[in-house]
């Protein structure tokens, strides 16, 4: 790079590289949701309807999902620095490239370029941040390092939501580029290469397994609902995800340079860590996925306000990530874990008794709840799961850690969405069925909106139709607030088995920042 390098003391250069990363990781999470707001505007400028527009999200999330698996080997191959700063140029072209597409066409083929970049930021940074800094500090350096991961995707809706409003909807890229252009300049003078892996050869089989059968997998897991879980279109991508996914282990566990060691899960905490994270992920995204949806469609609150209500609860996460990082270098981590699981339960349950009377305020106190469970487990737990792993495989683990997170995220939105459309069906049937012209309820609904619509001028016959469209509209509001009610039910079973997966952690001794540093056989 032409930009020389600064010459920080060793003593505090750690602490300049996780500063560093903190920009590009955190402009990364940010455009998994800041985008989404967008689309209805986007769907007017280039003139296409729903499905189409719904690929400008869609192939960024595939094209994440399938390039975060090799950032292993580009890490160990090229250097950490090195790929960082091509990831984060990658990313700034791609916003540019963004805030200038004519098309619905050429805005999907800009989002899979600035999703190239944006997909490896967060291992890298990551990998960076759990390489320079010794165990005694590496609690308290990925709860800041966290703080990027639970701010962006409260923070996203709240300013996409303000831009959109105010300005123009390409702002939301071209945004990207003075932060990703300092970004660039501030890692170009602060990070220094990591230590690579020289003599190792590039896993073609199992990055071509692995990268089509993700593709599949998490294409089927976005389009599920539009196309029936039960068309032949999704069955086949789950067949042959499974298929290429299955091959990719075999291949995994037979090659003596693997794209991703698959052999870290003989370790417990790294596998039981593997589960939660899975777990708690689809509730973080499951819930970050209805509760905006809850307060647009029913309480009738533009997308800004439901991004600022949701915003206290990053705030929460992002503060207690660094605080509950520091405790557990005291304390171990696996008490956080708990509580932080037991407090995304009781985030998530009282969720189920939602409906037209629910404050703004009680939902902003429950995602709290939710917000202190980001802020005591999500980094504490990265931590203990990835103690006993060998530095040589950091940055493999770390490909893993976060593909669980992508595929999950993607799950997680999955269920809900069918959870949806089904039980909605479900409970319009149900209610309808219950207020049939003999039920009392039904006669008395349309006598009362008869004299209503009568006393507005209507006449009788016209009083009387418009009486059963009332019904109607309330048959079908009730039957969304049970929808709602069962959805967040199941994001309570996930919930209880993120406890589950908390409990069966294993506490390592006290020591080297109270976690033991033990090499995997």
């Amino acid at each position: 790079m032409l930009i020389p390098r600064l010459n920080i003391p060793d003593s505090r250069y750690r602490w300049f590289a996780l500063g560093t990363t903190l920009i590009g990781g955190f402009m990364s999470i940010l455009d998994t949701s800041i985008v989404n707001i967008a689309v209805p505007k986007m769907m007017a400028a280039f003139s296409v309807g729903t499905d189409d527009a719904q690929w400008i999200l869609t192939a960024y999330m595939l094209t994440m999902g399938v390039l975060q698996p090799a950032t292993g080997y580009l890490c160990n191959t090229f250097g950490a620095r090195r790929m960082y700063l091509l990831s984060l140029f990658t990313f700034v072209v791609g916003s540019a490239l963004c805030g200038m597409a004519w098309s619905n066409d050429s805005m999907i083929a800009f989002r899979v370029f600035q999703a190239i970049g944006g997909g490896l930021i967060i291992p890298i940074t990551m990998s960076i941040v759990y390489q320079e800094f010794p165990p005694a500090e590496r609690n308290i350096a990925l709860g800041i390092w966290g703080m990027s991961v639970a701010m962006a995707p409260a923070v996203g809706p709240t300013l996409s939501g303000y831009l959109v409003d105010y300005w123009d909807w390409r702002y939301i890229f071209t945004i990207n580029i003075p932060v990703g252009i300092l970004g660039y300049v501030v890692a170009s003078l602060v990070l220094r290469e990591t230590t690579l892996i020289k003599n190792t050869k590039f896993d073609y089989a199992g990055f071509l397994t692995s990268s089509t059968g993700l593709f599949c997998l998490l294409l089927a897991l976005s389009k599920g609902v539009d196309k029936g879980w039960d068309s032949f279109y999704i069955v086949s991508l789950l067949y042959a995800a499974f298929a290429l996914l299955t091959l990719f282990i075999l291949i995994e566990l037979s090659t003596d340079n693997p794209m991703l060691d698959l052999t870290l899960f003989k370790d417990w905490n790294f596998t039981v860590g593997s589960i939660f994270v899975f777990i708690t992920t689809t509730i973080l995204m499951g819930s970050m996925f209805m509760v905006p949806l809850f307060l647009e469609n029913l309480l009738g609150h533009t997308a800004m306000q439901s991004g600022m209500l949701l915003l206290p609860a990053a705030l929460v996460g992002g503060f207690l990530m660094p605080v509950a990082a520091k405790l557990a270098d005291r304390f171990g981590a696996k008490p956080f874990v708990i509580l932080g699981a037991l407090f995304a339960l009781g985030g998530t349950f009282p969720l189920m008794y939602i409906d037209l009377d629910t404050s703004s305020q009680y939902v902003v106190f429950v995602q709290i709840l939710r917000g202190v469970f980001i802020g005591l487990a999500m980094m504490t737990c990265t931590v203990l799961s990835m103690n006993n792993v060998p530095m040589a495989k950091v940055s493999q683990a770390s490909a893993i850690n976060n593909t669980l997170r992508q595929v999950s995220g993607s799950f997680g939105i999955a269920v809900l969405s069918t959870v949806l459309q089904n039980r909605q069906i479900f409970h319009t049937a149900q209610i309808a069925a219950a207020m049939n012209n003999t039920s009392p309820a039904a006669r008395t609904m349309i006598q009362y909106g008869e004299k209503l619509f009568a006393h507005a001028g209507s006449t009788a016959s016209v009083a009387h139709q418009q009486s059963l469209v009332l019904l109607n509209s309330l048959v079908q509001r009730q039957a969304i607030i049970f929808t709602y009610d069962d959805a967040f039910w199941v994001l309570g079973v996930f919930a209880i088995l993120g406890v589950v997966a908390a409990l069966l952690l294993k506490q390592t001794k006290a020591g080297h920042g109270g976690q033991t540093v033990v090499a995997m056989e």
